[in-house]
């Protein structure tokens, strides 16, 4: 059997990122989300994400029951830089595999990050992983409908700033000092 994990939402504006496990021979999936928060500042800066990207892996793994036997196929995300040397760790260098992960994995796990970015009342665009350029301004102006809506947004990001203007985004942002 074969346990593959995938990640969701890293490359968007909006939300947190889904990290998913998907088990073929059972067809189990289950999913936890890296909370919005690790990629806003101060986490953000600190990279704080790969630390709970890690717990929440180890977290999905435990929870699946991973058999002795079984083998850990994980997308090649930067996210899991941490989760991988630590799933090594615990399991073997033998049993763990980073790779791209295509198919129902993907899938479910894209899935899964789209049903949560349309709970916060946003609807993506139905081409977005072709266009992600679109789809980041999609996402950009649906942020700027209502600054009330950054809370979602990872504004961790040094690029943002550039489509954003300081008074609409008040607490975002730490302010610049006065010359």
């Amino acid at each position: 059997m074969t346990l593959q994990i995938d990640d969701a939402g890293v490359g968007d504006l909006l939300h947190g990122v889904v990290v998913g496990a998907y088990r073929p021979a059972t067809g189990e999936f289950t999913y936890e989300m890296v909370d919005v928060e690790f990629f806003q500042q101060p986490k953000f800066g600190r990279k704080a994400y790969l630390e709970e990207a890690s717990k929440i892996m180890m977290k999905i793994v435990d929870k699946m029951k991973l058999a002795e036997d079984e083998s850990i196929l994980i997308c090649s995300s930067y996210l899991f830089e941490k989760a991988v040397r630590d799933l090594r760790e615990k399991y073997g260098k033998e049993r763990v595999t980073v790779m791209k992960i295509t198919g129902d994995a993907q899938r479910f796990v894209e899935t899964a990050y789209l049903d949560e970015v349309r709970n916060l009342g946003y609807e993506p665009l139905s081409e977005r992983e072709e266009k992600r350029a679109r789809s980041f301004f999609h996402m950009l102006r649906w942020l700027k409908k209502d600054p009330r809506r950054l809370k979602h947004a990872k504004t961790g990001w040094p690029r943002l700033k550039r489509y954003m203007k300081p008074r609409k985004v008040q607490g975002a942002f730490p302010r610049q000092p006065s010359r």
